[in-house]
């Protein structure tokens, strides 16, 4: 199942990066071609790119979330979750050592 996932994901990822190639190309191929002043053209790319850097933020966090959800569902315990019990095990220990 987290095959398919990532695979998924990676497709993805994968047009994202690729139609944004293509968007710089055209926007390249139209300031040379005069149909855009070069001052436009790198208005555009600027824009695209802001608009490509928040497209990949969300991307991330829906991401985390559906993986988030993924271990919950499989009942696997995350890192965050692992540090905590054992940081309560440690004091734990340090409690039944001071009463002994």
């Amino acid at each position: 199942m987290s095959n398919l996932i990532k695979k998924a994901l990676f497709t993805g990822i994968g047009l994202a990066l690729k139609t944004k190639d293509e968007v710089e190309d055209l926007a390249e191929e139209l300031v040379k071609k005069g149909e855009m002043s070069e001052k436009e053209g790198k208005k555009f790319l600027d824009e695209l790119q802001e608009r490509y850097e928040d497209a990949q933020n969300k991307l991330e966090e829906r991401v985390e979330k559906t993986v988030k959800k993924l271990l919950k569902k499989a009942d696997l315990v995350t890192a965050d979750e692992l540090k905590g019990l054992k940081k309560e095990i440690r004091e734990l220990k340090k409690a039944v050592s001071e009463k002994e």
